[in-house]
């Protein structure tokens, strides 16, 4: 199945912004009857046969984001305007993100990058850009599409507020 990253909107039946209740049926229709996982929790994540987990981060009873972590099979697949995302070497995620918005390296992670202007963020271990041998370095781990301002600081959080209370 095609998992399809579609920023600030969501992923799938997954809507940011979502009630709680609302997130958690689309949690659960995103699990394989077939083969439901002993480590699936309602409400929290879903591990699909392909190894891939799908894991949703509620607040004040609302959807802020979902993150998804690597499939170990290409039954799943995590794609951003045709770039799968993890398939491909993290380097290479890295560069064809940057042909669509801006991406820069985590400040406090070298080895995660986060594109801002699509609050999306990309994680991995550590860096091994040049080792393929080396899965959890070379290919980014995990995902993570959330909500506008989900990565401002408090500084950031309150210039947000302010705005949102007097206009622009």
């Amino acid at each position: 199945m095609d998992f399809n990253l579609a920023p600030p909107t969501g992923i799938g039946p997954l809507r940011i912004g979502m009630a709680r209740h609302a997130a958690n049926t689309a949690l659960d229709s995103l699990r394989d009857l077939s083969a439901i996982s002993e480590s699936d929790r309602s409400g929290q994540h879903v591990f699909r046969p392909s190894g891939l987990t799908i894991s949703i981060h509620c607040m004040r009873d609302m959807l802020e984001a979902v993150e998804l972590g690597r499939p170990l099979s290409q039954t799943d697949r995590v794609l951003f305007q045709g770039v799968d995302v993890f398939a491909l070497p993290a380097r290479e995620v890295v560069q064809r993100m940057g042909e669509f918005t801006s991406i820069e390296e985590d400040p406090d992670d070298a080895a995660s990058f986060i594109a801002p202007d699509l609050l999306l963020s990309f994680w991995r271990p550590f860096a091994a850009d040049d080792e393929p041998e080396e899965e959890q370095g070379y290919h980014f781990s995990s995902v993570l599409l959330a909500r506008p301002g989900y990565y401002d600081t408090p500084a950031q959080a309150a210039e947000r507020l302010q705005q949102s209370v007097t206009g622009p």
